[in-house]
């Protein structure tokens, strides 16, 4: 790109390029600062580099036939007659000569246009003229080549001119749009398959000699990437050459293809933002360069320049350039405002270094003002707390308060009509009580208790003692030395007075909540690709959550929000990326957001009562139109920022924690809706990351390249359930084969599937996502083992092998008419409320979200007369129903195993995987664990069949505990309670053996975690090896869970003390 070389004095000189080493000078080849989420340990490098001056970034664009083409816009100006004869060649030569517009904007542009650009720029002095206000010049220029446009002579892209003073972020006018377009149109959507290049300019002259103004010049072009593969460099990276555009390389210099392919490696190798900043030699411009990968971000061109802008800075000139393996880099050359208060650039860049990292978790966030008419604009760290605290509030401001606690006390919790009503109260309140809009209202209202509430923040977590480089601190927490900073009691008192109404006061307090509650946060590491913060979660409210986590984080990315809730330290559960339809569905669940997840933790941890690990559970909410499995790659890079200590300056920094743990945090993490297929990725990250646990980090990882135990493979979780179905039969003398069952979830899922594989009754009704399949005569079951064997939905059941009174309908089918004569004028209505008008001897749900049956509407599952369309329920999916609905039902009869006795053989198989995964060296477990010729190895198989067993005797013993305690109560305890207090008593009593003297008892200890460790890893490693791998906090979880849960099934749940002594002491025989 050219260079213009008429640029007035008032403004810097256009930049320099990076230089080679260049020994004659006494140059140093530049240190990259690569900042980005990448492997812990090791030495960072010194920050940025220095330009030399006269070497260029981009090649200038010679056009020797410019003087013919300024002939030909001058000519056709004066035919034109618009503008007087004797002012054309005056305003053309301007133009051409005296803005300092690039050569690439002529050669591209044909002299009709350029004239037309002429004419407009008159004609808008003209209107400024009028208006007698020179401020009122605007000039606001485009043009737009459509793919279908474009042709030899014309390339897809786009041009935009327009009026701009430089570092101001406008509201109104063409520059308040104009980069934002941009990013909406060509940059956020940018894949290898289709990406736009731009280049943009600040003419370094004046629009006139009386108007001093400048413009802004956009151009933008559709990227030609080379058709072969990629080639390697010397030293195994990918040449930018090959993966560049065209255009790209014609114009890059050697200093630029040098510097652009130490970024692309850096982004290639790690998670995040890969920011180098140069200075330029003799100069104050500096050139920060930003790498990322494509769709990882979106609108961070625009929030770049209202960054720099609120540090006084300006750009000279900006690239976004594509490459072809999915890599995004900017350049900006920014220089200092003159006659500014802003800190010198010397300083100020640094800033925008550190917080363009911050920025790029979070760019476009509505709390980060810099426009000039706002009076107290929020810096980025400042507006990033908002912005969480935002998020926050929305899920944890007291919703409920003391009205609806005394509503509760007063309702009786057993009466299904009082429970009703107070559900819908409790519904209602959580819909309009605080609403998204009204919690942005109040912190944007409330700016000075919002930067006194980050100070409070920011004075405990800023990790003062990090030496990640030896930078001015950014502009937030320059502040923290000139504020006064208050404590709790004063803060919350500051609040309570300044506080516009109790309305922004509960709001407000909600953010001193957060910050009194965040015992660890990765808010100031240098690097990150979203927020996360690991939080006490005392502050929940025990009227809405009545059992105490043990731990709780919160994570907040541009395009997703997420939780994870476990209840013991030592918790594995799955991590659920919850997908919405479309706006109002995204609205609801982000109202239900975290209330899913604790339910979903509480019940894992209902059903992990005789394994070691306690109950997790993860959600993610991505944006309707977001990556959900890039929201699920930010979620788990940013949580292992929280668990992995940061041991690389200027990457990945020390933390500050104020857990007081001396051993490390560890969370186990396993499959869950829509990221079944993104395990892999988790552990292979966490491994990349420098995590030692990494083997056991992720459950459900493919079984051939990463040693994991597939549940729906192997049946897992179908065995569980199938034990509860099994033991019902026989209970009740029923045949299978003449049992009527109804079914949600089908053949294309893993528990439907094995729920058809395994069963051999008569199943008239099966529910999933394509629609509803119906045949009072029993389905054709060759047909349905067909579809459960290739995975596929009932979509795909041939309606020739439906009976008479049979049918099949889709949910995007509408006016289906059934064998009744009945119209069904809606597929999806009919499919969601089927569940309410079959009948069948058995009801396994296997699929379908939470709550389906809840106190509202359970009463449909009952007829005119009394009489429950089920006999018996076992619940294979998780929280299908809710526990109002399941006491409904068996006060009218039904026989109901609910989720978390159920379906726990999932769990069992997870435990055992994460037991391989910490009892194997890496070694044995790659040779052991990983398939080999894509067959598994005798230990593994053999491994399998000893996780099959143990999840048949678990199901089998706990089915018959509740069974006899139903029979001893006769009948006065519903299974449901006797269920839930299995669970209680198991999980109490392993956390009172957890830190109990008996583990001490070494003989007893070898002897219950030799028979709590499948025999396989035990005869392969040897039960003391596996005692010196096995972290203790996981030893004594595993002798826990073993001793309590073989006690209370083999002695009942009403056993004695005397009871256990005598159980105990045979354990040490």
């Amino acid at each position: 790109m050219s260079t213009p070389t008429d640029a007035t004095p008032q403004h810097p000189p256009l930049p320099a390029q990076v230089t080679q080493l260049l020994s004659a000078d006494g140059l140093h080849t530049p240190k990259f600062n690569r900042t980005g989420s990448g492997p812990d340990g090791g030495t960072a490098t010194p920050f940025g580099g220095r330009i030399r001056k006269d070497t260029i970034g981009y090649k200038s664009s010679p056009f020797p036939l410019k003087a013919d083409q300024q002939a030909k816009v001058t000519s056709m100006l004066s035919e034109t007659g618009f503008m007087p004869a004797e002012l054309v060649t005056g305003e053309v030569e301007w133009f051409y000569n005296m803005l300092g517009i690039s050569n690439d904007f002529f050669l591209n542009e044909q002299p009709e246009e350029i004239a037309d650009h002429v004419l407009a720029l008159y004609s808008a002095k003209l209107l400024a003229y009028t208006k007698h206000d020179p401020e009122k010049l605007v000039i606001d220029l485009e043009k737009v080549t459509t793919e279908e446009d474009s042709d030899a002579c014309r390339k897809e892209g786009a041009v935009f001119i327009h009026t701009s003073k430089a570092g101001v972020t406008v509201t109104t006018g063409p520059g308040a749009t104009v980069e934002k377009r941009i990013d909406e149109l060509y940059l956020d959507d940018s894949s290898p398959a289709k990406a736009y290049r731009l280049e943009t300019y600040r003419s370094t002259g004046a629009i006139s000699s009386t108007i001093q103004q400048q413009l802004r010049c956009y151009f933008i072009t559709r990227c030609s990437f080379p058709t072969g593969e990629p080639q390697p460099t010397p030293n195994g990276s990918v040449d930018i050459r090959s993966v560049s555009d065209s255009s790209f390389l014609e114009k890059a210099s050697e200093h630029t293809l040098e510097i652009y392919q130490a970024v692309l490696d850096e982004v290639l190798r790690r998670e995040g933002p890969v920011i180098e900043m140069f200075e330029v030699e003799d100069s104050r411009e500096r050139r920060l360069v930003i790498g990322f990968k494509m769709g990882e971000t979106r609108k961070f061109f625009s929030a770049l320049s209202d960054l720099y802008h609120f540090y006084g800075l300006f750009s000279a000139r900006k690239y976004v350039e594509q490459f072809s393996n999915g890599v995004s880099i900017i350049s900006m050359y920014l220089n200092p405002l003159p006659n500014t208060k802003a800190p010198p650039i010397e300083h100020s860049i640094h800033q925008v270094v550190r917080e363009a990292s911050l920025l790029y978790c979070l760019p476009d966030n509505p709390f980060f003002t810099v426009a000039d008419n706002t009076e107290t604009p929020h810096a980025v760290q400042e507006a990033t707390y908002a912005y969480v605290g935002w998020i926050f509030a929305q899920h944890f401001c007291n919703r409920l308060g003391s009205a609806y606690t005394a509503l509760k006390n007063a309702l009786d919790q057993n009466n299904t009509s009082h429970m009703e009503v107070l559900n819908k109260i409790k519904t209602r309140f959580r819909e309009e009580t605080f609403t998204r809009d009204n919690i942005r209202e109040v912190i944007l209202s409330h700016p000075e208790l919002v930067r006194m509430l980050y100070i409070n923040f920011a004075m405990t977590h800023y990790p003062a003692a990090d030496e990640a480089s030896h930078l001015t601190p950014t502009l937030s927490f320059q502040r923290l030395k000139t504020e006064h900073p208050l404590s709790d009691a004063d803060l919350y008192n500051m609040i309570r007075k300044k506080a516009a109404n109790p309305h922004a006061f509960q709001i407000l307090e909600a953010l001193l909540v957060f910050n009194k509650h965040v015992v660890k946060c990765n808010f100031y590491q240098p690097t990150k690709v979203a927020l996360s913060f690991r939080l006490d979660p005392s502050f929940l409210p025990e009227i809405e959550y009545p059992k105490k986590p043990f731990g709780m984080f919160f994570v907040v990315g541009a395009d997703f929000r997420g939780f994870h809730v476990r209840f013991r330290d030592v918790a594995r559960g799955g991590i659920r990326i919850i997908r919405s339809r479309g706006k109002e569905n995204y609205n609801m669940n982000v109202r239900t957001l975290f209330d899913e997840n604790y339910a979903l933790a509480a019940t894992q941890n209902l059903k992990n009562k005789d394994i070691p690990e306690g109950g997790a559970k993860g959600t993610i909410l991505p944006l309707v139109d977001a990556n959900y499995k890039q929201c699920f790659q930010k979620y788990v890079d940013s949580i292992i920022d929280l668990l992995i200590p940061g041991k690389t300056p200027g990457i990945k920094g020390p933390i500050v924690d104020l857990s007081g743990r001396q051993d490390p945090e560890i969370l186990f993490f396993g499959p869950d809706e829509n990221s079944a297929d993104l395990m892999d990725w988790a552990a292979e990250h966490a491994r990349w990351r420098g995590a030692s646990w990494w083997k056991s980090f992720t459950t459900g990882k493919s079984a051939a390249l990463l040693g994991g135990i597939p549940h729906d493979t192997y049946g897992m979780t179908s065995l569980s359930v199938r034990q509860y179905i099994l033991g019902v039969l026989k209970a009740h003398g029923l045949a299978e084969k003449d049992v009527t069952k109804f079914q949600t979830g089908g053949p294309d899922g893993d528990l439907g599937s094995n729920e058809i594989l395994l069963s051999k009754d008569k199943t008239i009704a099966i529910i999933d996502g394509s629609g509803v399949l119906y045949d009072p005569a029993g389905l054709d079951r060759p047909e349905l083992v067909r579809l459960a064997r290739a995975r596929k939905p009932i979509s795909e059941f041939e309606r020739a092998k439906l009976g008479p009174e049979g049918y099949k309908v889709l949910v995007d089918e509408q006016d289906v008419t059934l064998p009744s004569g009945e119209t069904i004028p809606n597929g999806t209505d009919f499919r969601n409320n089927f569940h309410f008008r079959v009948k069948a001897d058995l009801f396994v749900p296997c699929g379908g979200r939470p709550e389906a049956v809840n106190i509202t509407n359970v009463s449909n599952l009952v007829d005119s007369e009394g009489k429950p369309h089920f006999k018996y329920v076992v619940e294979g999916a998780n929280l299908f129903f809710t526990q109002q609905s399941r006491l409904y039902l068996e006060k009218k009869g039904v026989i109901l195993f609910k989720d978390s006795s159920t379906n726990k053989g999932g769990v069992t198989s997870s435990s055992l995987e994460v037991l391989a995964g910490l009892g194997l060296s890496d070694e044995e477990y790659l040779d052991l664990m990983i398939f080999k010729n894509g067959k598994p190895s005798p230990f593994y198989q053999s491994y399998v069949k000893d996780i099959q067993q143990k999840i048949c005797e678990n199901a089998a013993a706990e089915y018959s505990c509740i069974t006899k305690e139903w029979l001893r109560a006769k009948g006065t305890k519903t299974r449901t309670h006797i269920s839930d207090a299995l669970s209680s008593t198991l999980n109490d009593l392993q956390n009172e053996l957890e830190v109990s003297d008996l583990y001490e008892n070494e003989k007893s200890r070898k002897a219950v975690l030799s028979r709590a460790i499948p025999r396989t890893l035990v005869d392969k490693v040897g039960l003391d090896q596996l005692m010196k791998r096995l972290p203790e906090q996981y030893q004594r979880a595993v002798w826990s869970a073993w001793v309590s849960s073989n006690y209370i099934y083999e002695c009942s749940m009403t056993a004695s003390n005397v009871d256990f002594f005598h159980f105990f002491s045979k354990l040490a025989l």
